[in-house]
């Protein structure tokens, strides 16, 4: 049976990473971007470099019809899909005195309702009771959930809280259904999400000062992890919380 494998935010960064190790474990992928297409069709074109099928699926993570549409691609090009990783997130930075509601309802229509509504239509293909081959999900969440984040992240860091919660309640409740349902939290990783904020150099600074290895992570040490829980070697591993952040502890910097 084919391994088909759906990551969100797969354009860039980790969820890049993610796709092109997918590719070298023999799984297909659909790319989810949003409007980076021109990004999407490069990995498309680096997994099937690698002899695994790969199609590239524009949708907006926050949005029901989007999702649900995505499944429906995947289901008629690739096929049902056997393991999901949620990636796709954003930021809204702001103190809470200068908070807009706007802002904060669309950070989690995308990093906390999408993945309810993600992981509901991937339960229909996954689950052993409707007949499905099981499956795993892996929701890439933040170490800031655990510290509050960055100055002027609250948001941010709340809605990661909601991915740690809704991995351990989803996970009790897909078990009898053959998902395993975990979550990896990324300390500071290499990748443009600084760029509108603090900036690269100054995120490899604070991992300099606050990890215990001295040193920012790389997209791939996430993917790492990330494909060994969808993997049958993690097939006794479900309703987990990994810390991949180079030993950073519960400092803020």
């Amino acid at each position: 049976m084919s391994k088909i494998l759906l990551v969100t935010g797969g354009s860039r960064g980790i969820g890049a990473a993610v796709c092109r190790k997918a590719a070298a474990l023999s799984y297909d992928v659909a790319v989810n971007y949003n409007s980076a297409r021109d990004r999407a069709d490069e990995i498309v074109e680096d997994v099937k470099k690698l002899g695994q099928r790969a199609i590239a699926v524009q949708a907006d993570w926050g949005s029901e019809e989007d999702i649900l549409r995505t499944y429906e691609i995947v289901d008629q090009e690739l096929g049902p899909v056997t393991a999901v990783v949620h990636n796709a997130g954003i930021d809204y930075e702001t103190s809470i005195a200068d908070m807009e509601l706007e802002g904060l309802l669309r950070v989690f229509e995308v990093n906390v309702f999408g993945l309810f509504l993600s992981a509901r239509e991937a339960l229909k293909r996954m689950s052993s009771q409707s007949g499905g081959p099981g499956g795993s999900i892996v929701n890439v969440g933040s170490i800031s959930a655990r510290y509050g984040g960055l100055p002027g992240d609250v948001i941010y860091a709340s809605s990661k809280g909601a991915v740690d919660s809704f991995t351990k309640g989803l996970a009790h409740e897909l078990a009898d259904h053959g998902v395993r349902v975990n979550c990896v939290r990324p300390g500071l990783i290499r990748t443009d999400i600084f760029e509108s904020s603090i900036g690269l150099d100054a995120a490899v600074e604070i991992a300099k000062k606050g990890s215990m290895l001295k040193r920012i992570g790389e997209p791939e040490e996430i993917a790492n992890m990330v494909l060994w829980l969808c993997s049958d070697e993690a097939s006794y591993v479900t309703n987990a919380v990994y810390d991949v952040d180079g030993g950073r502890g519960n400092r803020p910097a």
